[in-house]
């Protein structure tokens, strides 16, 4: 961020510069053009029309020009832009052709190395076979000279041919030669081939068959050798041309980039032209000058007086010319300052906005700061860095908004470009249209001129203001800059830090450089370690076993670490204390060593009294000394330290000093070669083109080792994790941490578990009752509180996390000053390695400079100044390694101070802990009260509710009467009143029972939460399981994915890939088939498990459906019909929704169980498709692409084995699930068999109950007409008794009637007849009296009986009713105990099945396990059988091949043979008929000179004919021989030629390879468009690189030019740096191959830590999980023991209840029969005296009967006389008929009376008076005024009234207590109808007088019954007529047959 912000100012600076600059230059061409005006003077033009002309003409020419020139420009663009198109796609080109052409170089080299060996040998070869052909034949001496010169002069044209690589046409030329050369070489090697040819021909000619035949093998080799190298040399040749193609490339670079540069000038150069065409726009004078000069010649020619008038216009135009330039420049430049000032406003807004940004960033900063200081003061550190990197974002966002600012614009800058354009084609067509008048332009022209000068003043005013803008706006933008300068300083600390661990990571890169080069040299070794591993994949299944023993060992031991652990603890904890303690003492003492000292100076001029001082200050220094003792100490471990680095340093130099005396040797024996000059030109260009490689494979290395630093950085960081346990304390107390964090967590995990239950007992509550909301809002704070805590502890975990991560931090650096010192050790023992090696090379270069000849040593001192350099590179590699040591030292003591503040931060962290502890044990506590609180709130509130229910129950009970019949009426109350104590009773024991289902209902849920979790936590298990194997199966084909790449090597594997890539299709296909199966598969499993879940829920109905029927059993078992049936309604409502409830959350934790399910089945999916993936993005190379094609293929099959597994265990699955179906169903017919016959007993119970009820109603209905005839009796016994009672004051009355006759002389007649009227009704009385005293015996006798038929009767149907009430008890009991017995064996049966499932699961997987281990044995069986039978198959085709091919071979070369006999046999013929024919010449010739006669000559013919003869047989000898010889090389030539067509079809097929590997290029190169966009920047970086270096090698090729020596030391130089470069990879192959290696060591340890660290885990979750079980049983336990106490107290306190009750009845029992006992003597008594009193008025009846028979009472017959004419005349005629009815009238006679009417009543009246008129009448009783009421009473009433004072006794009435005893039906509704009868019974018609009339028996029930007397209905007495209906009768109070005492006491306690 510095250097940008640097760059940043400078480019201000610069920019503000120039704007200075171009003001200035402004200025100066201001003054310029004012003093050019002021110096021409007014001078006019002449002709101006036709100046104006030419001007016009001229215009319109340069626009057509302009307008050719812009179309030519556009047409340059176009092609320019093609030619750039062209450009790229041919640079795309040349890169695939380079990386063709590279990879076919590295292949020709290995070729080359191998034929350069071999052509050493053969060329010793041929050195032998020269010197035996120089001792076949002398003369050929000479020619070995001859070749060794000449190839030494090829190879001097070799070796200078490769100069001037950077000239085109020199490579050219330079090729030419080369070929030319190489020509001259085939040629010459052709004339060697000859020579030899003939050598063995005379060899063969002059030796013997044996010689011959050993040089014809030996020339035989020299031809195969001269033929390996003439191929060998052609492939040199190939060499050459591809290193000439790419220094080809490189010139097409350069030409192309000239190109682009000459591109830019010819754009640049169009742009001034078009600028300088704007600008002839404006001032097309100008442009004009030479043709307006040819015209003014031509005008002065013709006149010469207009020369003056030209001069002027000339000036003129010169003028307006020089204004018109200056105008446009000055507008221009206000322009560009206008534009700069928009700018710059521009950039100051945005500035401003920057600022404001910053600002209000800064501002948020500080208060999130501020609130994080109230919070946590802790947290400040970690804030601040948090809060730069936010400050860097934004700040990166605002440059990039500024530079969308500058893109905006530099967009309006080209549309006001545009404008000026426009601007300046109107100025134009303006200047064309002024053409008519020139003298109005002169003065037009003059005003513009003074015009122009104002706005120059105007400009230049404005140019002044916009500078001081321009000023101003640079102070503010200097005043941002300073602010954000001092804002991004702070960034740039960051930079360095990061700078830092960048370092750090490049060194970790060359590190990871080094290992790369180990790797190479592992590759070898990977063949042998292959089969090792193949051995030791089958010791792994035994290892897995020791494994598990191991676990548990390493258990013991993790808890025997853990007790050091605390031990360490407590020890480091004692320690820091300890040295906290002495760095405070040595504070003190250092402050007390300054004083001291300070007094020591004061007082050294003193004398020495203050030796007692120095003594001080010696203890004090013995202190110090023991203190720097320790400090010492401390500090011993980093001398030791730096120690071993001085040492490692040291043994380096030697090394390297070892090292650089064998470079030396070695540089000497290099120099000594001769033969390898060819090897060192082609190896300089090789070293050119690898280290080109090398770059480019360093930077994509480079890419890769960031990659691979990333991901070795996270999992050193676990690994540090892992090892930092063993090494210090700072471990330890990061274990004690991570313990207690993981307590902390778990401890979270329980309170949260608790507030869960809390809440789901909280909802429970709110759904029973509604109103305990309130308590809601209590327990919603409290959980806020709660979740306040619970943040916390979160925070606080956050703090420990990233104090964790500051240890980890301190740890890394740790291990990385670790990694470096075991790398030096590596290095070390790799240089020891190396020294060794080299060692063994210099002994052997020593042998073989025995051999060759010495030669001398120029180059030793270069050698000798190049390893001085490396000495000093050394020193500074010293210096850098002791300033590291002391960061290091820094750094360690950062890191003490650091674990002094942590441990601080522990300790308050754990006092936090404590109190939080506190607190949630009071928050509990709290809870408890809070949950007691609600618990009574409820118990109160269910009080209520039964309270307000058993009101209701009775205002049902008081409404539902009907007043149609008072014996109905009776009843129903008392059969309300009974079923309202019953109602009451049974809606108690409803609702216990409802609580109890409830219960259990609960209790279910709970078993299926359990098995939820169990399930949950299985399906855990056995993810994690599946999880674990996937991991190591991945882990071991990582295994060996690795040493598969270890073990290919080069091109040999490349046939495989395509066979591999087949097999891959396939498997892919075959997978996508097993994905449908597993897809259907799970399909099948969906719907059995819905099937499943349907016939549970069946199951649920069916167990709803019976409870339904109990609870209806148990509502019809109740006695009351209508309060059992609402009552019923209502809790089944209740139970109906209690059940919904309970089914909803059966179906919510089905659907978890679901979800479960699902998840196991996407994780096993997933796993499967994590395993079977392939990284396509690694084929980089061939050989990996094999490698991992192979391991796709074996993923794949394994891949495909699991699916099959998974799929054989979704078959074993579907068939257990069938199995439980078919279980299920057998169970859901049972239980419908069961149901089926409940059903049938419960229609049997109906139905007896049915019948038991119509008995109980027929007999009520008999005890109902019992009772009606005991109450008629009852009734007449009283009327009776009353009659009797009335009888006795007659007779009385009849007693004193005589007497007062006798003495008043009453006519005797009449009392004669009265008397015997009276007798004769006595003795009818009497025969009644005793008629119904014999029926009322009989009666009583009925009664008896029927009593006693009553009682057997009830008894009997108690003893039915309890007999059938015990069956239906051990029906119910049954029923019951049945229930129980379900549930348990249901409990039992889910229990097991839960047991078969895990146990048939572990089967399965067992058995999966097997099968997977035999399908695999079986696979590899097969394909070993497969592949043997095919490597049979295929040596058999060899084989017949083979032996075709023999045959074949054979054939031909029988063919031959007879063929090249049969042409040497035409041959010879031929030459025989030559012969012939010459021999016949011969002969015509010697018979034509015998003829002629000259035989002389005929002897010389014949002499030179036989030596031509002799010269032909030798000529033929030669030509066989010569034939035989051709032959044999035509065999030989044949042979090749078969070897030839080989490797062309080798070549074929390589080349097919390669185009198939091109096209993957291809494709890899489309999926990799990104990465290449990014190589293209890089490849313009290194372009520039390689101009650079172009550059430079131009420079270096003229040097080499002129100076060879320089050249040659080049040369060794650069071999030196390959071998340095070769050195390295090796070093940087061997380090990649130990950080390999320690790598897959980090990674198995890794995974052995994970899979210990699950084990741990899921052994920790078993113990919480069995613990948490335990505490749930518990609290379960707890839970029912407290219910089963609270019923207990329920059912006690009830007890209670009845028998305080049952006391208070008996109480009130016991006094009740006191006043009963009472009662009963008292009527004893009043029966003894009724019997007196009985006998009494029999005996004064009989006194009676004796003394008064026919007397007349006057005293009665007085009052009727008067009460006749009391009455009214209405009810006369009732009195007059009394009357007759007591004087004995009968109905008759009386009714003739009445019906004569008055006349004859008052005849007899007036002679009975008249008759009676001496006797005494009574006196009549004056009328009151009250008794005026009388008149209106009837004669009856009155009557009734006269008996009632008559008939009063002398006696007085007894005093009886039954008005004062309360009684028995008084607070009942039903018993008041009781009391009448009971009073009749009691009362005796004498106690009438002393009674209020209210108790009267004769008055009391006339009030509701009929009047007493009919007279229309019997002649008979009053007294003597029958009761009527409608009187009241006795009805005695049933009492139920089944109530038992206890319902009894119940009855009397309610009322």
């Amino acid at each position: 961020m510095a250097s940008w912000l640097g760059g940043l100012g400078s480019g201000l600076g610069q920019s503000l510069g120039q704007v200075g600059d171009s003001l200035s230059s402004l200025t100066g061409q201001i003054s310029s053009f004012t003093k050019d005006i002021l110096l021409e003077g007014a001078e006019e033009v002449g002709d101006a029309a036709t100046e104006l002309h030419v001007s016009n003409s001229r215009l319109r020419e340069i626009e057509s020009i302009n307008a050719a020139q812009k179309l030519e420009n556009d047409r340059l663009k176009k092609v320019c832009s093609d030619l750039e198109e062209k450009h790229e796609a041919a640079e795309l080109q040349i890169k695939q052709l380079s990386i063709e052409y590279r990879n076919q170089l590295q292949q020709k080299e290995v070729e080359i190395s191998h034929l350069k060996a071999r052509q050493n040998a053969l060329q010793e070869q041929l050195q032998k076979v020269q010197t035996a052909a120089q001792t076949a034949q002398l003369g050929a001496g000479v020619l070995p000279a001859a070749t060794a010169s000449a190839s030494y002069v090829a190879e001097v044209r070799h070796s200078s041919g490769f100069e001037g690589d950077d000239m085109d046409f020199g490579d050219i030329i330079w090729s030419q030669q080369e070929i030319n050369r190489l020509s001259n070489e085939v040629s010459r090697l052709e004339s060697e081939v000859d020579h030899w040819k003939q050598v063995a021909v005379s060899s063969k000619v002059q030796g013997t068959n044996d010689a011959e035949q050993s040089e014809i093998c030996k020339l035989q080799n020299v031809v195969k050798e001269l033929k390996q190298n003439l191929s060998q040399e052609i492939d040199e040749h190939q060499h050459e041309l591809s290193v000439l193609q790419d220094a080809h490339r490189q010139k097409l670079v350069e030409l192309s980039r000239r190109h682009r540069e000459e591109l830019r000038e010819y754009e640049e150069r169009i742009e001034e032209l078009e600028n300088r065409l704007q600008q002839d726009g404006v001032s097309t004078d100008a442009v004009e000058d030479p043709k307006i000069t040819e015209q003014k010649k031509k005008a002065q020619s013709p006149d010469g007086g207009q020369v003056e008038e030209l001069q002027v216009v000339k000036d003129l135009e010169e003028e307006i010319r020089k204004l018109n330039h200056k105008l446009s420049s000055a507008k221009a430049e206000n322009k560009n300052l206008l534009k700069e000032q928009e700018f710059a406003k521009l950039e100051k807004t945005q500035i401003a906005q920057d600022y404001e940004k910053l600002k209000s960033d800064f501002d948020a900063l500080q208060r999130s700061v501020a609130e994080q200081d109230a919070l946590l003061k802790e947290q400040k550190q970690l804030q601040s860095k948090t809060s730069l990197p936010q400050d860097v974002g934004s700040l990166q966002q605002a440059l990039l908004e500024a530079e969308n600012e500058i893109a905006r614009l530099s967009s309006l800058n080209q549309g006001l470009e545009k404008e000026l354009t426009s601007a300046q084609h109107k100025h134009e067509n303006i200047l064309s249209s002024n053409t008519e008048d020139h003298n109005l332009e002169i003065n037009q022209l003059r005003q513009d001129l003074k015009r122009k000068e104002h706005e120059l003043d105007e400009s230049v005013a404005e140019r002044e203001t916009l500078i001081a803008e321009l000023e101003e706006l640079d102070k503010q933008n200097q005043e941002a800059t300073q602010h954000m300068i001092t804002l991004k300083e702070q960034l740039s600390k960051q930079r360095t830090e990061t700078d830092g661990i960048i370092k750090q990571l490049k060194l970790d890169i060359d590190c990871e450089r080094k290992k790369v080069s180990e790797l190479e040299t592992e590759k070898m070794k990977a063949f042998k370690e292959l089969d090792s591993q193949k051995e030791k994949l089958s010791h792994c299944s035994y290892a897995l076993n020791d494994l598990h023993i191991t676990k548990q060992q390493l258990q013991d031991n993790i808890k025997d670490l853990q007790e050091q652990l605390r031990n360490a603890q407590e020890c480091n904890s004692h320690s820091k204390k300890e040295i906290g303690e002495l760095q405070q003492r040595l504070k003190e003492r250092e402050e007390e060593l300054r004083v001291s000292l300070s007094k020591l100076t004061e007082k050294s001029n003193e004398d020495s009294n203050y030796t007692c001082q120095d003594l001080i200050l010696k203890d004090r220094e013995v202190e110090i000394a023991k203190l720097q003792n320790d400090v010492s100490e401390n500090k011993q471990i980093n001398e030791d330290l730096q120690k071993s680095l001085s040492n490692l340093t040291m043994e380096n130099g030697k090394l390297m000093s070892a090292i650089e005396d064998l470079k030396q040797e070695l540089s000497d024996a290099i120099s000594e070669k001769k033969k390898v000059h060819l090897e060192k030109d082609t190896l300089v260009e090789a070293l050119k083109m690898e280290k080109r490689q090398l770059e480019s494979e360093l930077n994509e290395t480079e890419k890769r080792l960031l990659e691979q630093a990333r991901n070795y950085e996270q999992t050193l960081e676990e690994l540090s994790k892992a090892r930092s346990m063993d090494t210090s304390a700072l471990q330890l107390e990061h274990e004690r941490l991570v313990k207690l964090h993981q307590e902390k967590d778990f401890k979270l995990a329980e309170l949260k578990k608790t507030i869960e239950q809390m809440e789901n007992d909280h909802q429970e509550t709110k759904e029973m009752l509604t109103t305990s909301l309130g308590g809601q809002k209590q327990l919603t704070d409290l959980i806020k509180e709660k979740e306040v805590f619970i943040e916390k502890y979160k925070n606080q975990a956050l703090q420990v996390k990233q104090e964790l991560e500051e240890y980890m931090k301190v740890s890394k650096k740790q291990d990385v000053l670790k990694q470096n010192l075991e790398e030096k050790d590596r290095s070390l023992a790799v240089m020891k390695e190396e020294n060794n090696h080299l060692k063994e090379e210099i002994e052997r270069l020593k042998d073989q400079q025995s051999r060759s000849t010495p030669v001398v040593e120029p180059k030793t001192l270069d050698i000798i100044i190049e390893l001085e350099s490396e000495v000093t590179q050394l020193k500074v590699i010293k210096n850098n390694l002791e300033e590291e040591i002391k960061v290091h030292k820094k750094t360690i003591e950062d890191q003490n101070q650091a674990t002094v503040k942590l441990q601080k931060s522990l300790q308050e962290q754990r006092k936090e802990i404590d109190e939080s502890k506190l607190q949630c044990q009071q928050m509990n506590v709290t809870h408890e009260r809070l949950f007691l609180e609600k618990d009574e709130e409820i118990k109160n509130l269910q009080k209520t509710i039964e309270q307000i229910k058993t009101q209701l129950h009775k205002e049902r009970q008081i409404i539902q009467t009907d007043a149609s019949d008072l014996f109905q009426e009776t009843k129903v109350q008392t059969l309300n009143g009974e079923n309202g104590n019953e109602k009451h009773d049974l809606s108690k024991a409803e609702i216990e029972r409802l609580v109890k289902g409830i219960k259990e209902r609960e209790m279910e849920i709970k078993l299926l939460n359990e098995k939820n979790v169990s399930l949950s936590q299985q399906i855990d298990q056995l993810s994690k399981d599946e999880v674990g194997k996937l991991t190591r199966i991945i882990q071991e084909k990582d295994l060996e994915i690795q040493a598969l790449n270890a073990r290919v090597s080069s091109a040999s594997y490349r046939q495989d890939v395509l066979s591999l890539q087949q097999q891959l299709q396939a498997y892919i296909l075959e997978r996508e088939q097993v994905l449908a199966v597993l897809s259907e598969k799970t399909r099948e499993n969906s719907q059995l498990k819905t099937e499943y879940r349907n016939i549970m829920d069946m199951v649920a109905a069916k167990e709803a459906a019976l409870v339904r029927l109990q609870e209806e059993n148990r509502r019809l078992s109740n006695r009351s019909e209508n309060s059992s049936q609402d009552m019923s309604r209502e809790t089944i409502q209740n139970l109906s929704r209690i059940i919904r409830e309970k089914d909803i959350e059966i179906d919510a934790l089905s659907q978890k169980c679901q979800t479960l399910l699902t998840v196991l089945q996407t994780s096993s999916t997933g796993a499967d498709n994590g395993a079977g993936g392939v990284n396509s993005n690694q084929f980089e190379e061939l050989l990996q692409e094999r490698d991992k094609l192979k391991q796709q293929v074996k993923k794949m099959e394994e891949w495909k084995q699991q699916v099959i597994t998974t799929v054989q265990n979704m078959q074993h699955e579907s068939a257990h699930l069938q199995e439980e179906l078919h279980r299920l169903q057998a169970q859901i017919s049972v239980e419908s068999d069961s149901t089926s016959r409940l059903q049938v007993d419960y229609n049997g119970l109906i139905q007896s109950y049915e019948q038991n009820e119509k008995k109980l109603k027929s007999f009520s209905q008999e005890l109902a007409q019992v009772q009606h005839s005991i109450g008629q009796l009852y009734n007449t016994k009283d009327l009776l008794l009353s009659k009797l009672d009335l009888v006795t004051p007659s007779v009385a009355a009849a007693a004193t009637v005589p007497q007062l006759s006798g003495v008043q002389c009453s006519p005797p007649e009449a009392l004669s007849e009265e008397s015997k009227l009276l007798q004769n009704e006595l003795e009818q009385l009497k025969k009644k009296l005793q008629e119904k005293d014999s029926t009322i015996r009989i009666l009583q006798e009925n009664n008896q009986r029927l009593s006693d038929s009553v009682a057997t009767a009830s008894e009997i149907e108690r003893k039915s009713q309890e007999g059938t009430e015990s069956e239906m008890r051990q029906i119910k009991e049954k029923h019951d105990v049945l229930q129980k017995s379900l549930r348990e064996k249901d409990i039992l049966i889910k229990s097991k099945s839960d047991q078969l499932l895990s146990v048939s699961e572990n089967l399965s997987n067992k058995e999966n396990e097997n099968e997977l281990l035999k399908q695999a044995v079986t696979n590899l069986k097969e394909r070993n059988l497969i592949l043997e039978m095919d490597i049979r198959k295929l040596k058999e085709e060899n084989e017949k091949i083979v032996a075709r091919c023999r045959e074949k071979e054979t054939e031909f070369r029988a063919l031959q043979e007879t063929n090249m006999q049969f042409s040497m046999m035409l041959k010879e013929k031929e030459f025989e008929s030559h012969s012939m024919k010459e021999k016949a010449l011969a002969f015509e010739k010697l018979l034509k000179d015998k003829e002629q006669g000259k035989t002389g000559e005929l002897n010389q013919l014949l002499n030179e004919v036989k030596s031509m003869q002799e010269k032909a047989v030798t000529f033929q000898q030669e030509r066989d021989q010569v034939m035989v010889a051709l032959k044999q090389k035509q065999m030989e030539s044949s042979a090749l030629q078969s070897e030839v067509q080989h490797l062309h079809e080798k070549e074929q097929r390589l080349n097919q390879e390669l185009e198939r590997l091109r096209n993957h290029l291809l494709e890899m190169e489309d999926s990799y468009t990104r990465e290449a966009l990014a190589a293209e920047d890089r490849e313009v970086k290194l372009r520039k690189k390689v101009l650079i270096l172009e550059e430079k090698l131009a420079s270096s090729s003229t040097a080499v030019e002129n100076a060879s020596h320089q050249a040659s030391l080049q040369v060794e130089s650069l071999q030196e740096q390959l071998n340095l470069v070769s050195k390295q990879r090796d070093e940087t192959m061997l380090q990649l191959t130990i950080s390999q290696d320690q790598v897959k060591q980090y990674a198995l340890s890794l995974a052995n830590l994970q899979m210990v660290l699950e084990q741990f885990q899921q052994e920790e979750k078993a113990m919480y999980s069995a613990e948490l079980e335990r505490h749930q049983k518990q609290s379960a336990e707890w839970k029912k023991k407290a219910e089963n106490l609270e019923e207990k107290v329920v059912s006690l306190q009830e007890s209670l209840e009845e028998a305080n009750a049952a006391l208070d009845a008996a109480s009130r029992l016991t006094e009740q029969l006191d006043i009963k006992e009472e009662q009963i003597e008292e009527l004893k008594k009043e029966g003894e005296i009724r019997r007196e009193m009985l006998e009494d008025m029999q005996n004064k009846l009989m006194n009676l009967m004796n003394s008064t028979e026919g007397k007349v009472d006057k005293l009665l017959m007085r009052n009727l006389f008067i009460g006749h004419f009391h009455t009214p005349k209405n009810k006369r005629l009732e009195v007059l008929r009394l009357m007759g009815s007591i004087l004995g009238l009968k109905k008759e006679e009386l009714d003739q009376l009445l019906s004569e009417e008055q006349r004859g009543v008052t005849r007899w009246v007036t002679g009975w008076l008249g008759g009676g008129a001496g006797s005494k009448s009574v006196p009549s009783t004056p009328l009151r005024p009250t008794h005026q009421n009388i008149f209106n009473s009837s004669f009856s009433e009155l009557f009734v009234k006269f008996l009632e004072t008559e008939s009063c006794p002398s006696l007085p009435p007894p005093k009886l207590s039954v008005h004062h005893m309360k009684p028995l039906g008084a607070a009942g509704p039903g018993k008041t109808s009781s009391t009448p009868p009971n009073s009749q019974m009691q009362d005796s018609p004498v106690s009438g007088m002393g009674r209020r009339p209210d108790a009267n028996p004769f008055l009391a029930p006339r009030s509701a019954a009929v009047p007493l007397i009919t007279p229309a209905s019997s002649s008979g007495h009053l007294l003597m007529k029958p009761i009527s209906d409608a009187l009241p009768t006795f009805t005695p109070l049933p009492v139920s047959p089944d109530a038992s005492a206890g319902a009894v006491l119940k009855d009397l306690l309610k009322q």
